[in-house]
């Protein structure tokens, strides 16, 4: 009896074991392609979704694309289940939505280890609507960070149906309100689904699917804003995370505290950064399309894009991962 007992305990743990798929974070990075990307931008970008105005029908359309691919993905909901909105009232945003109330589109993935620490991904998935009867489709701005946001999840979740998942909590937020005011995210951390002082990081994904003006040529390259301003550990990582698997030219032109830009203010890392949370924003820089009806799917870079949302997985993942919790070491 003994020797039988033990031999289905040996026979468990062997099942278990088997059940966890060897996978390398470069073989879950590599389930993020351009043409998956492609096929999410092509409808999230589209006509049909009538330029994402917040608290317009097609941002609220566009709110469903999300949520439903989370709902299809099995990837669970923070708030409750099959509620993805974090809702917010039309007052809010001071008469900027026509009295129209938006919400944050949240999806969850749970860590293995430290569930209470959590990292925020994040990327507004509003733009600028319809003016004088032309619809802004805003395919770089933001859908890129948007629809890489899906496929960064994807990976992720593949990663935990494995036995790999993420030790930290990982929190997939699609925000409104970015074009009007940062609204979205300035709400989040107002009202945050887990504590702030729980949230190690935000990565904040804003365009990435362009060469910029600045760049014209240079299929190789992301801007990095904002890693080094909080946390000295932060930068490393990430100089790291990109020599060891990516190697993208990281430009920190705009990460200069006199960039006449001030882009570090300008999208929605910002809220976080003010909480004195780590942040690095993502950004390809502007183009000629930047805020016009042109900026069009048909015009992104998407294997450029795949790589840059490659880099992100990437950075999340050491970030959730690692034994130590990123700090805020330069406050």
């Amino acid at each position: 009896l003994v020797i039988a007992v033990a031999l289905t305990v040996s026979c468990n743990s062997a099942q278990n074991a088997s059940s966890k798929i060897k996978m390398t974070p470069a073989d879950y990075a590599n389930t993020i392609t351009a043409e998956e990307l492609k096929t999410h931008l092509y409808t999230f970008a589209d006509d049909k979704m009538e330029g994402r105005m917040t608290g317009e029908n097609g941002n609220n359309k566009a709110a469903e694309y999300l949520r439903n691919f989370y709902m299809d993905e099995g990837i669970s909901s923070p708030i409750e289940d099959k509620n993805y909105y974090q809702s917010i009232p039309a007052d809010y945003f001071k008469d900027a939505t026509n009295g129209n109330p938006s919400q944050n589109v949240v999806a969850f993935i749970k860590g293995s280890e430290k569930p209470e620490e959590i990292i925020v991904l994040s990327a507004h998935y509003d733009h600028v609507g319809t003016r004088e009867g032309e619809i802004y489709n805003g395919a770089d701005d933001d859908g890129s960070g948007t629809v890489s946001l899906l496929e960064i999840a994807k990976a992720f979740q593949k990663s935990v149906k494995e036995g790999n998942g993420p030790k930290r909590s990982i929190i997939i937020l699609h925000v409104t309100g970015e074009e009007i005011g940062l609204y979205g995210s300035k709400y989040y951390t107002e009202n945050p689904l887990f504590p702030l002082a729980n949230t190690v990081a935000n990565l904040n994904v804003d365009m990435i699917g362009r060469i910029g003006s600045e760049k014209e040529g240079n299929d190789n390259y992301i801007y990095l804003i904002g890693s080094d301003k909080l946390s000295q550990e932060l930068h490393d990582l990430s100089e790291e995370v990109n020599s060891k698997y990516v190697n993208l030219e990281l430009d920190y032109t705009y990460n200069d505290d006199n960039d006449p830009n001030r882009f570090y203010y300008r999208s929605d890392h910002y809220n976080f950064a003010k909480n004195n949370i780590p942040v690095i924003f993502y950004f390809n820089g502007t183009h000629e399309d930047y805020h016009k009806p042109t900026d069009t799917p048909d015009k992104i870079e998407y294997e450029l894009m795949a790589k840059r949302a490659k880099l992100i997985f990437l950075t999340a993942w050491e970030i959730a991962n690692r034994e130590s919790r990123i700090t805020a070491d330069k406050l």
